[in-house]
């Protein structure tokens, strides 16, 4: 765990950073994000000793880093870098063996731990080992470096801008291995970045800093759908939810009180809620609440149902959502089966309706709000 305890750092008269205060939990993936100059990077530098703080603590696992010799603290952290940092007169293994050397120079073992890393950075051990930084593409290299990163198995990794001077393309498989390999190893990681896409597509939760100060800390999709004041909402952009739509949840676009009626109802009696509400179907439903069926008014409505109960004719076999389900589940649900009225069903229970308008409703947004800026 990494703990910022009212952090401040200056350089000479300059304000840098002013009382910053966080935690990473451990296995966490943070990225830290925000405008050129916000102090980004010197966060990320302070928690190897690189900067020093001016002002507060900062504890790694619990321990007070200013306590700790910088060259262990290091020896324990990995480091990724936008340049890739490594030694061009060093061939591929001797750069990634160099840290789990220095730990521990009688290990057998290193060999066979470097072949793993680059196995599992997507470079052919048997290929790469013996090559010079000169004779590969800068792909190539970055996944050298973040290999190198994992090698001496560290519990924090800090990465900085590692993806950013590569092709989309390169950039884009290489964010898909590193979340990959976070899936499977669990690490700490923070990583800076400038590029938004990038530490929603990465990122646990999302510092958002500016003028050293920070302005939201938080996950992806609430800062999304909350941004915390109009530096963040401008900074993220009002449209980059659409960027996500993952991240749109049936709870946030349902009708939360969707009209219902008791399985005991007559038919007579649900054909005229209907009327009155001005809607084509109902909810149906126990004394608990308990999501029973659907019943419409083409069947309300029939002569020889008017004197039956809704749970006599009601539609039982329903297409439903969970409130924490998706715009896209929901959408691929709607088109497959061709039904756009779904209740939203949690436990059994009914807690929401969506509907086709509310569907064009919601995605006609993406578009108003395309138009606005």
């Amino acid at each position: 765990m990494i703990e910022f305890q009212n952090v401040y750092k200056s350089f000479k008269d300059k304000h840098v950073l002013e009382n910053i205060s966080f935690t990473v939990n451990d296995g966490e993936f943070v990225c830290i994000i925000g405008p050129s100059g916000c102090g980004k990077t010197t966060v990320l530098k302070m928690i190897n000793k690189l900067i020093k703080v001016s002002k507060g603590k900062i504890l790694v696992n619990d321990i007070d880093i200013s306590q700790e010799n910088e060259i262990d603290l290091r020896r324990k952290i990995g480091y990724v870098i936008q340049q890739t940092g490594l030694f061009p007169h060093m061939t591929v293994k001797e750069n990634i063996e160099l840290i789990p050397k220095l730990k521990n120079k009688k290990d057998p073992h290193i060999v066979l731990k470097v072949k793993e890393v680059l196995d599992m950075v997507g470079l052919d051990p048997d290929e790469y080992l013996d090559k010079y930084p000169i004779q590969m593409s800068g792909g190539q290299q970055q996944r050298v470096g973040v290999a190198r990163a994992f090698a001496s198995e560290p519990d924090i990794i800090l990465m900085d801008e590692p993806f950013s001077a590569l092709d989309p393309i390169t950039r884009n498989q290489l964010q898909d291995e590193l979340l990959a390999l976070q899936n499977n190893l669990q690490k700490t990681i923070v990583f800076v970045t400038h590029d938004m896409a990038e530490a929603i597509k990465l990122a646990d939760r999302i510092c958002i800093m500016n003028d050293g100060k920070i302005q939201q800390f938080d996950t992806p999709e609430q800062i999304l759908k909350h941004p915390a004041n109009d530096f963040v909402l401008n900074f993220v952009g009002k449209k980059r939810i659409w960027d996500s739509p993952e991240l749109i949840k049936a709870k946030d676009i349902m009708i939360d009180e969707p009209i219902v009626c008791p399985y005991t109802l007559k038919c007579i009696k649900a054909l005229n809620i209907m009327f009155n509400y001005r809607v084509d179907s109902l909810m149906v439903v126990d004394k608990k609440h308990t999501f029973m069926g659907m019943v419409y008014a083409d069947q309300v409505a029939d002569e020889s149902n008017k004197g039956k109960r809704v749970d006599e004719i009601m539609q039982k076999d329903c297409v439903t959502a969970q409130s924490d389900d998706s715009i896209v589940d929901i959408l691929n649900i709607a088109r497959q089966k061709n039904k756009y009225t779904i209740p939203v069903v949690d436990d059994g229970h009914l807690v929401g309706l969506i509907t086709k308008s509310t569907l064009v409703t919601t995605l006609s947004k993406k578009y108003d709000e395309s138009e606005g800026e």
